[in-house]
């Protein structure tokens, strides 16, 4: 109602502000056509892929910082670092490096999750109750048996909600990507969308991006979180 009532008083040319109710015609036909469809598919296939990538690589570098101290401590104070830079800024680099084609953007959707994955798989890891790593130890269990069967279920947690982050991160991370780079997503039609001038299309792919984005947060992320936290005994 706001959206319309601000449309109706004209503060901006028609063209440049568009109704709700256009945006909605703009969507129905897109997805009539295939054409927000394929986009769609095409940015939630790098998305998959990029954050897969990113799950595994955090979650390994992060046991491997719990397992070695001297990793720990070279590693720790870059990846920091890297964490305070946005993944968008990587492009310049990355497009020289991969030019424009698919691995550029897979790889700037990995650097948009790895750091905070790795920040949550080592703070789980190192904050494993001590009691249970001794109640492991009088069990028998040492070395990869203790790390694999008491801290990283212990630490499941931790890996969930950095997942849940890392998720939304990688998706930042993917329409940037999009946006200056190749290739039919939904990033490009929301640029092609704004060279040509069509502020309904660049509405409409933002608001198949959040919608995206909230369906995928609390029909999985959120569940399982939830799921997860409860066996877990971590809420009230």
């Amino acid at each position: 109602m706001l959206w319309e009532g601000v449309y109706r008083l004209g503060i901006w040319p028609k063209f440049m502000f568009p109704s709700p109710l256009n945006v909605a015609e703009t969507i129905v036909d897109g997805v009539v056509k295939g054409t927000y469809t394929i986009a769609l598919l095409n940015s939630l296939q790098r998305l998959l892929i990029g954050y897969v990538i990113a799950l595994a690589l955090g979650i390994g570098i992060g046991a491997l910082m719990v397992a070695s101290k001297t990793v720990d401590e070279t590693l720790g104070f870059l990846i920091i670092a890297f964490q305070s830079v946005p993944s968008v800024v990587w492009l310049p680099l990355v497009l020289l490096w991969f030019k424009t084609g698919e691995t550029a953007i897979i790889f700037v959707v990995i650097l948009g999750g790895i750091w905070n994955m790795i920040i949550s798989s080592n703070t789980g890891l190192k904050n494993v109750d001590r009691d249970l790593i001794k109640c492991g130890k009088n069990l028998g269990y040492k070395g990869w048996g203790l790390f694999s069967k008491i801290m990283i279920p212990a630490s499941v947690p931790h890996i969930i909600t950095g997942m849940r982050l890392a998720w939304a991160f990688c998706w930042r991370a993917l329409m940037a990507a999009e946006i200056l780079g190749t290739g039919k997503g939904l990033g490009q039609t929301l640029m092609w969308g704004k060279e040509m001038g069509n502020m309904s299309t660049v509405l409409a792919v933002m608001f198949i991006i959040g919608v995206t984005g909230l369906i995928t947060d609390n029909l999985i992320f959120k569940k399982i979180e939830t799921r997860v936290y409860n066996k877990w005994g971590l809420t009230n």
